[in-house]
């Protein structure tokens, strides 16, 4: 089969100009058209210098292929999730690289409903399609372009999750990284403001800016992070958050500063849905686990385990009917969001959270964190990590309590487990080790398992 190397395992990314150009955007465009034979498809872009013109490439190619291409412009990835489902149109595409180096760019595809589209329902195919590039001269009418805004609906949709009046008098840090959540975040202003929520948003590298003149917006990585640490320290802010550049995941600071491992949201954001809705199922991935089964056993709600990936959890949530999912890499999915992830929605239950309970975010983790201390993903950049992969194998499975494969290597060890994993989207093995109320034992495991990975 003909390939093209920016096809992943479930979006398109590639470097710039070689693996994706405008020309490869044109034949994406023409293939997604003509083989799922859409009538209508929502297309945005994020902030890097490249979207405007590989999405108007896109959208040429689309529109040769007889589909009609709605453009909201600069977006974030949630927003094409949104306006697809919300308009009840056949497709979406985003053209995004999210957090990738600045030399990137990519596309992320949908269905109608914003059902992602995978291997198993077309990408492959259009991979196939756009890689051969033999498209005959369009046979049907070229599809028809007009500029949509679906932002205030958007906005109603993202405060229907909480109770506005409930929120009390914040003081919140928002870094935008210069990607594309600085209009969303405005656009919540506004509605808070007529509303007289009492929030007030201290905005950091705040401006759309596809330089990144303060680096690449992805808060996983730790030299990311300072800028939001410092303006909640100096502004004496109740809570911090960041976004990557497409900002379809969120990242939380306490009120101290400290960065909030994703994991620990997700068990905080499960239990806080269970309240409402008892018994339902949350899902969740196998890097971390012990702290999400704990806390939403108690709540009275049913863990499900799902590979790692954005397509393997939409999916899963839809077979389950689950009500919330999370990854700890900071996605979280909503059920009524058509199970997509959103960057918007998390924080803006946490700040109810500690609003209705009065409590600082620090309060409302620290207890979980002590519980379940983790090491929060370690990347490893390997000639052979299948080797490595061997090695752990080798050294630790004859003792493991309980061997899983759902994604990588999980090992339970009984005191300490570790999930040891393949990037889907990059060259690196990742590695992630927690333990129970062990500080101590989860930071010399870590170290050991660094070391022989490594060597």
């Amino acid at each position: 089969m003909t390939t093209l190397p920016c096809f992943k395992a479930y979006d398109v990314r590639g470097r710039l100009p070689n693996e994706l150009n405008d020309d490869i955007a044109y034949r994406i465009g023409r293939a997604y058209g003509e083989f799922l034979k859409p009538r209508d498809v929502v297309v945005g872009g994020d902030i890097r210098l490249t979207s405007e013109s590989l999405k108007h490439a896109l959208s040429e190619g689309l529109r040769d292929a007889g589909v009609n291409v709605l453009d909201i412009g600069l977006s974030g990835t949630e927003e094409i999730y949104f306006a697809t489902f919300h308009l009840g149109i056949d497709g979406g595409v985003q053209v995004t690289a999210s957090h990738n180096p600045i030399d990137y760019n990519g596309m992320k595809m949908v269905l109608k409903g914003a059902q992602p589209v995978t291997a198993d329902n077309g990408l492959l195919d259009i991979e196939r399609l756009a890689a051969e590039n033999q498209f005959a001269e369009p046979s049907v009418a070229r599809g028809n372009y007009k500029t949509i805004n679906v932002l205030d609906e958007y906005v109603e949709h993202l405060l229907g999750y909480i109770k506005p009046e409930n929120v009390k008098p914040l003081k919140l840090v928002v870094n935008a990284g210069n990607g594309a959540a600085g209009h969303v975040v405005d656009a919540i202003e506004q509605r808070f403001q007529s509303l007289n929520v009492p929030v007030e948003f201290v905005k950091i590298h705040h401006e759309p800016d596809g330089n990144f003149p303060h680096g690449i917006p992805n808060p996983l990585l730790h030299d990311c992070r300072q800028a939001t640490t410092d303006a909640v320290l100096a502004h004496g802010a109740d809570m911090g958050i960041a976004w990557d550049g497409d900002f379809d995941r969120c990242f939380l600071f306490d009120e101290q500063g400290q960065f909030i491992e994703g994991y620990y949201i997700v068990g905080l954001l499960g239990e806080a849905f269970l309240a409402h809705h008892k018994g339902a199922k949350i899902i969740h991935d196998p890097r971390l686990t012990w702290n999400t089964i704990d806390q939403v056993k108690a709540a009275g709600g049913e863990p499900v385990l799902c590979k790692t990936g954005h397509a393997f959890i939409k999916e899963r949530m839809r077979l389950e009917d689950a009500v919330y999912g999370g990854e700890m890499s900071a996605h979280h999915y909503f059920r009524d969001f058509a199970y997509c992830d959103s960057g918007m929605i998390p924080w803006l239950l946490v700040a109810e959270l500690m609003s209705g309970k009065g409590q600082p975010l620090s309060a409302l983790v620290s207890d979980r964190i002590a519980r379940f201390p983790s090491s929060g993903e370690i990347n490893s950049k390997l000639e052979d990590p299948q080797a490595a992969i061997e090695r752990v194998l080798a050294t630790y499975q004859q003792e493991a309590i309980e061997v899983d494969n759902t994604d990588g290597i999980s090992l339970d060890m009984g005191q300490w487990r570790f999930n040891l994993r393949l990037s889907n989207t990059e060259p690196v093995i990742r590695l992630n080790v927690e333990s129970r109320g062990d500080e101590s034992l989860m930071q010399e495991k870590t170290e050991e398992l660094l070391k022989l990975i490594r060597d």
